[in-house]
């Protein structure tokens, strides 16, 4: 009705579904009652989701987040997302409302649209970038991108250097396995491999986000929201390492010791390396 949206039956199977036309990065969101009546909300769960189909909840310190609602028709509960939320659907469903009343709510959302260069893959390709040498810093080095899959292993990144060091960025049984096999075994032979894993059930055909960074020799390697730091020990050097960077599979299997490793099969999203956009740079290129 004009009033807002009332469903005919208040219970707890109920929701606002809205689609925003395309991913939006949603900053905050806000609610009002019924206009005119003793129809409100008083606190609901929020979800969102790419395609309509696959939804994931709103959470926040780890737990799903139940948000405050309306104590009248006509305040309005504005509410600052802690982190923002990048998606074409939200839903609101509501948990508690009004017990002299019915669930009633007005809605706003706010956020803005949200730039992103997206690369499918089928499982039997791979991106190669292969950089210039000269813009190469031997201090730094940082590779961000987000990812979605519904196979629960595949290779995300893989850097092949001389006399089979590598590193490699592997997901292995939905969890993100960042393997840094560099340095010369014979005179490091505790120091020359490192393998750290990350997050859990990341073959959910979610978003997910991963961030390498490399200072020095201080490693921090983000998936999501949780970093691990470490130091690689030894001849920890990149730049022994070649000038290309392979996305979603590896161009010479067999290279690296590397035996019946999958291609990824999924999408990629705003890819960078150092800045450089490599999606971008692959569609003009």
């Amino acid at each position: 009705g004009a009033g807002g949206w009332s469903p005919l039956v208040s219970n707890k199977y109920q929701w606002l579904q809205i689609d925003l036309g395309e991913r939006t990065e949603i900053t905050a969101v806000a609610t009002q009652g019924g206009y005119g009546s003793s129809d409100w909300v008083t606190s609901y769960l929020l979800m969102f989701s790419d395609s309509g189909q696959n939804w994931k909840q709103y959470r926040q310190e780890e737990s799903i987040w139940a948000f405050s609602g309306n104590t009248n028709a006509d305040s309005v509960v504005y509410y600052k997302l802690q982190h923002s939320i990048k998606a074409r659907f939200l839903r609101f469903v509501p948990l508690d409302w009004n017990p002299n009343g019915r669930i009633g709510m007005r809605i706003e959302v706010y956020g803005c649209t949200y730039r992103s260069e997206v690369v499918g893959f089928d499982g039997k390709s791979c991106l190669i970038y292969t950089f210039n040498q000269k813009l190469m810093s031997a201090l730094k080095d940082v590779i961000s991108l987000k990812f979605k899959t519904m196979q629960s292993d595949g290779i995300l990144l893989h850097r092949e250097g001389q006399n089979g060091d590598h590193i490699t960025l592997e997901l292995i049984k939905g969890k993100l396995s960042l393997l840094i096999d560099l340095g010369d075994t014979k005179s490091h032979p505790s120091n020359a491999q490192i393998n750290i894993t990350l997050g859990s059930l990341l073959d959910d055909q979610h978003w997910h986000s991963v961030l390498i960074e490399h200072f020095n020799n201080q490693v921090n390697f983000t998936v999501d929201k949780h970093t691990h730091h470490f130091h690689a020990k030894g001849e920890f050097n990149y730049l022994d390492l070649e000038y290309e960077l392979s996305f979603g599979g590896i161009p010479v299997p067999g290279k690296s010791g590397t035996v019946s490793r999958r291609n990824f099969h999924g999408c990629f999203e705003n890819i960078y390396y150092n800045g450089v956009n490599i999606i971008d740079l692959a569609r003009r290129h």
